[in-house]
C-alpha cells in the first residue's frame, strides 16, 4: 500500500576498487549474488583479500547446479560478474559481510537466461525512455509446530480481521524495526511498515527507483527479511498463498516512465494521466493473461488469484485485467497520475523478470497506440499450466525473456509446464478425503 515519494537513486557508485572499499567499510567477506529464473538466490562468499579478482575476473559456478538458468552438467561454468553499483554493506545479517549483485556470464558474454541480464537487455531496447518502479515486499512470518503444522509465528496473532491491527504489529516490534533500521542504513527510504490483512503478514514498504535498483533491492530485501526472521526463530515465506483461508502476498509493481529525468506520466487526460501514460497501461492490460506466467509464476500463485473468500472477507487479488482510480480491486490501480500499479504479481514473482515483461508489454502499448478503455477486458488464467498457454500465445511477452537472447521463453515455459504436472500428478488429503470412501 505504497505512498508516493521521491524517488531514490542507486547506491554511490564506487571508484574502480572493490577490495579498497570493502576493506574502508570493514567488509571480510563478500556475497557475490545472482538468482535464478525462479527467483533463488546463489551467492558463493569471497574474502576480501579475493575482491581483486572478484571484480576483475568474476567467481565460477556450476550453472547446472545453480538451478533454473538454461545449463546442463556438460556446459561451461557460469562466471558471476559483480556489478559494483550494487554493492550493499549489511552488518545486520553479520558484522563485516557485504552483498554485490552480479551478471553471470558464460564464455564472456552475458549468459542470456540469468534474469538480471534478461532486464538490463530490455531497459538498453527502451533507449532514452527510463522505467522507474516501486515494489510492495508481502510476507508471512511463520513457524511449524511439534506436530508439522504451519502457524503464524505470533501465536496471539488470531483477529478474524488482523490488518493494521496495532497489538500485532508491535508484537513483531524487534523483527519490523530490524529490517526497516537496515533499509534506512542502506538508503532506501523504508516509510511504512504495517501487518497486513492475513493472519502473521507483513509488508514494509521502501521508496521507488530506477527499475534495476528496485529488483535488486527485492531481492536484498528477502534476503534481509528471511535472514533476521531465523535469528528470531521464524520462518519468513514470500510463497503466495500459505493459508488456504487467508488473504495471500502479493507483489504490486508501481511503474512510470521517464525521460531526461522528466516524468512522462502525469497528464490532462483520465485519471491525471499522458497519453503516453494511457497507452503504457493499454499494453499492460492487452497482455495481461500471457504475463501472469511471469507474475504469478507457481502452482501455488493461483490459490490465491482464484480464491473467492478468505476469513477477512476480501482477498485484493484481481481475477479480470481491468484498470480503476484509487481501487484496489483492478488489475492496474491508479492512485494518482505519477504512476500506475500493477496488481498480479505475488510473492513469488522474480522481480527482474516481472519488470521486464511489464516494461515490454506497455511499450507494445504505447508502439501500437492501444486505447485502455476498450470495451472487453480478458480473464486471468485459473492455472499455472492456462498461464503458461497464454504465455507461449503472446510473442511480445514470451519475447520479453529472450531480450538477451533466443530460447530463454520456451525453456521457461516448458520449467513451469513440468511444475504444474509436477503438483498434478501428487496425491494428497484433498483426494483421500474425497475419493477414499466415495464409490
Amino acid at each position: 500500500m505504497t505512498l508516493d515519494v521521491s524517488p531514490q537513486p542507486a547506491e554511490t557508485p564506487l571508484d574502480d576498487d572493490l577490495a579498497g572499499r570493502a576493506r574502508a567499510d570493514g567488509v571480510r567477506f563478500l556475497l557475490a549474488l545472482f538468482v535464478d529464473l525462479a527467483g533463488k538466490p546463489c551467492a558463493k562468499l569471497v574474502p576480501v583479500e579475493a575482491a581483486g579478482a572478484l571484480q576483475h575476473e568474476g567467481v565460477g559456478f556450476a550453472g547446472f547446479a545453480v538451478g533454473a538458468i538454461g545449463q546442463q552438467p556438460s556446459d561451461p561454468d557460469l562466471i558471476a560478474i559483480p556489478d559494483l553499483a550494487s554493492y550493499t554493506v549489511l552488518p545486520q545479517v553479520r558484522e563485516g559481510l557485504a552483498l554485490v549483485h552480479c551478471d553471470p556470464h558464460v564464455d564472456g558474454r552475458p549468459w542470456r537466461f540469468a534474469p538480471r541480464v534478461i532486464l538490463k537487455s530490455l531497459l538498453a531496447r527502451a533507449g532514452e525512455l527510463k522505467l522507474f518502479a516501486g515494489a510492495e515486499v508481502e510476507y508471512f512470518l511463520v513457524k511449524r509446530t511439534a506436530e508439522g503444522e504451519l502457524i503464524p509465528a505470533d501465536g496471539r496473532d488470531d483477529h478474524a480481521r488482523p490488518c493494521y491491527d496495532a497489538r500485532g504489529l508491535t508484537r513483531m516490534y524487534d523483527h519490523l524495526t530490524g529490517v526497516s533500521s537496515a533499509m534506512n542504513e542502506l538508503g532506501w527510504g523504508n516509510y511504512a511498515n504495517d501487518h497486513e490483512d492475513a493472519n502473521g503478514q507483513f509488508e514494509q514498504n521502501f521508496a521507488y527507483a530506477d527499475a534495476l535498483t528496485t529488483a535488486d533491492r527485492v531481492i536484498t530485501a528477502r534476503y534481509l527479511i528471511s535472514t533476521l526472521a531465523e535469528r528470531r526463530g521464524m520462518t519468513a515465506t514470500f510463497m503466495p498463498k500459505p493459508f488456504a483461508d487467508q488473504t495471500g502476498s502479493g507483489m504490486h509493481l508501481h511503474l512510470s516512465l521517464w525521460r531526461d529525468d522528466a516524468p512522462l506520466f502525469p497528464g490532462d487526460g483520465e485519471h491525471g494521466l499522458s497519453g503516453l501514460a494511457h497507452r503504457f497501461l493499454a499494453g499492460i492490460l492487452d497482455h495481461a493473461p500471457g504475463m501472469q506466467a511471469v507474475l504469478a509464476p507457481t502452482v501455488n500463485s493461483y490459490k490465491r488469484t482464484g480464491a473467492t473468500s478468505t476469513r477477512s472477507g476480501a482477498t485484493w487479488s484481481p481475477r479480470r485485467a481491468t484498470y480503476g482510480g484509487n481501487d484496489r480491486t483492478h488489475y492496474v490501480r491508479i492512485p494518482d497520475g505519477n504512476r500506475i500499479e500493477l496488481r498480479g504479481g505475488d510473492g513469488s514473482a522474480n522481480p527482474y523478470l516481472a519488470l521486464a515483461v511489464a516494461l515490454s508489454a506497455g511499450l507494445d502499448g504505447i508502439e501500437r497506440g492501444l486505447d485502455h478503455d476498450a470495451p472487453e477486458r480478458p480473464e486471468l488464467p485459473p492455472t499455472l499450466l492456462h498461464a503458461i498457454e497464454a504465455f507461449q500465445a503472446d510473442p511480445v511477452i514470451g519475447g520479453a525473456l529472450d531480450a538477451a537472447g533466443p530460447g530463454v521463453g520456451e525453456y521457461f515455459a516448458a520449467l513451469k509446464r513440468e511444475e504444474f504436472f509436477d503438483w498434478h500428478s501428487t496425491v494428497g488429503s484433498w483426494e483421500h478425503d474425497r475419493y477414499l470412501t466415495a464409490f
